[in-house]
């Protein structure tokens, strides 16, 4: 069941990337969250710091709200109050829209279904489902796989992990042949831009004209810095600027709501936002 919908929904993205619309704007200026996994107090920062800045025409966030935090329903609400603000899916949403749990050996990413770890995964998933119920799933729903903009003559586009797939970013090898494609169907353009978030570490590489970015993670980095993260990608006369803001939230919230509401995997979430890398200690 979930392969298919997996499958079906990548066929459509695919469909869809293959339009580009020619954008009619020489500058824009993008605000970018990214794996915010319901960690409320360090969302509510991350958009702090957005509001402060005066030249942001779009906000877009690349996917991975709900699952694992301990504030789906509030972080929902918070995110629905951003104004025009672009969603992209992220494979955690992807679960809760698939209903991961009810698979006969649920598993993600590649984990053994066995591993104690990766059954409380799943159970962490099914509990923020039911907290989020219809109205998170409508919400999931209408995110989008990817999207892609033109400024200038500079494409971007934006992923959770990468337009194929949603639990993997492109390699080098694959990224170039994005670009390839891109510029051959596209001559006019003569950068490209591939940003994503999923590994919640950051990546900045520059080959030739191709640039893939990622900011870390906005909720839960794992990068041995606790701090937030928070993006601003500007295009102007073809040269990109990409500035990430790594901030200081109030990780004690967190911490405390996770203790409180005790969501399955809490312990070891407790742990990742502490030590900002992954713990596989249940």
């Amino acid at each position: 069941k979930c392969e298919n919908c997996h499958n079906n929904i990548y066929l459509l993205a695919q469909r869809n990337l293959k339009k580009v619309y020619l954008g009619t704007m020489d500058t824009k200026t993008f605000a970018i969250i990214t794996d915010i996994h319901s960690n409320l107090a360090s969302l509510e920062k991350a958009l702090a710091i957005i509001d402060e800045k005066e030249n942001i025409d779009q906000v877009i966030c690349l996917g991975d709200c709900f699952a694992l935090g301990p504030e789906p329903e509030a972080t929902l609400k918070k995110l629905k109050s951003i104004p025009d603000c672009i969603f992209i899916r992220g494979n955690h949403d992807r679960y809760l829209i698939e209903k991961l749990w009810e698979d006969e050996l649920p598993s993600l990413e590649g984990m053994d279904p066995y591993d104690p770890i990766c059954k409380a995964i799943v159970q962490n998933e099914k509990w923020t489902a039911e907290l989020l119920g219809d109205e998170g799933r409508e919400f999931c729903n209408k995110m989008k796989i990817a999207h892609r903009e033109i400024v200038g003559k500079t494409l971007i586009e934006f992923t959770h992990a990468w337009y194929k797939r949603d639990d993997k970013p492109p390699s080098v090898e694959e990224a170039l042949h994005w670009r390839d494609n891109i510029i051959k169907t596209n001559p006019e353009i003569e950068k490209t831009v591939f940003i994503h978030g999923h590994v919640h570490v950051p990546r900045h590489q520059i080959i030739e004209n191709l640039t893939i970015l990622c900011q870390g993670a906005t909720g839960l980095p794992f990068d041995r810095d606790q701090r937030g993260a928070v993006a601003f990608l500007s295009v102007a006369n073809n040269e990109v600027h990409w500035e990430v803001d790594r901030y200081e939230y109030d990780k004690d919230i967190t911490t405390e709501q996770l203790e409180k509401r005790k969501p399955p995997f809490f312990t070891n979430l407790k742990n990742t936002i502490k030590f900002a890398s992954i713990r596989n200690d249940l």
